[in-house]
């Protein structure tokens, strides 16, 4: 059996490192007496694996893990459908404060990883101590530019490259004393945008302040959706086309029950509603 786990990171706990959370799981399921099957060899590991890494200091409404368990009719302590109601409060009290499970469900064993699957992340961007009028203008720059040139480092190498294609919608979406929130959807294939990446092409990266992973979205032809969404929790319909364009390539998504200023030319922002489960 596999199981793809939705949990929280918010709080303190965003100052623990990915590696730390991995720790922090493996002891979560020992003290959920969950059935992990384990590798082959000399020095088994938990069958285990991780989506895309968080930056250590973001927070995250969207983290996934997928867990696989010994398959055996003769395991009782293997959970059924009927178990797995009270999964997420077992684990989530396993966890420590600020990390919570809010969904679990079980996925086919054939399943592609979550970090090939995603295609995108939606963010929550606040910056500290801007005008939203310079902030407006530096998008509109974004959003008109052609290519946004950056110089990355790849095996211990400077690598020039191009971050125009990653950033697929990009907004000011609320202001407030002394700062603004940037709603942004960046691109994760073949190699992620981060929201740091972005504010040092805005020349902003001194004024980020709490950056939040809100989703993460996998496409499906036209259509797209959350690898499991968090129970209960409204979601972004599915975006009329995952393709990129150019300036009106925007896509826009929004965030549900934000009011929106928009830089420029509108991109006709869409308000969060509800699906059927993804």
């Amino acid at each position: 059996m596999r199981l793809r786990v939705r949990f929280a990171k918010v709080g303190k706990v965003r100052f623990t490192s990915h590696r730390d959370v991995a720790r922090i799981w493996e002891r979560a399921i020992r003290r959920a007496e969950l059935p992990i099957a384990y590798s082959q060899g000399f020095t088994p590991r938990p069958k285990v694996s991780f989506g895309l890494a968080l930056s250590t200091g973001y927070e995250s409404d969207s983290e996934f893990i997928d867990l696989e368990l010994e398959d055996t009719t003769a395991n009782p302590a293997l959970p059924d459908a009927d178990q797995l109601d009270g999964l997420p409060a077992t684990l989530s009290n396993a966890l420590p404060s600020g990390m919570d499970v809010t969904a679990i469900a079980v996925i086919e064993a054939g399943a592609e990883s979550l970090q090939q699957a995603v295609n995108s992340c939606s963010w929550d961007i606040s910056l500290r101590d801007v005008d939203p009028d310079v902030v407006g203008a530096v998008l509109a720059r974004i959003l008109a530019a052609e290519t946004i040139p950056v110089t990355r480092e790849r095996k211990g190498k400077p690598v020039k490259d191009d971050l125009r294609p990653g950033v697929l919608d990009l907004a000011l979406v609320r202001s407030e004393a002394g700062g603004v929130h940037l709603y942004a959807e960046l691109g994760c294939q073949p190699r992620a945008l981060r929201p740091s990446e972005l504010l040092g092409a805005m020349d902003l990266r001194d004024h980020e302040g709490l950056v939040r992973r809100t989703h993460q979205w996998m496409y499906d032809g036209h259509e797209r959706r959350e690898p499991l969404a968090a129970d209960g929790a409204p979601r972004v319909p599915p975006a009329g086309d995952a393709r990129r364009r150019d300036h009106d390539h925007v896509r826009s998504t929004g965030r549900p029950d934000t009011p929106t200023i928009y830089p420029g030319e509108p991109h006709g922002f869409v308000n969060a509603g509800r699906l059927a489960d993804g």
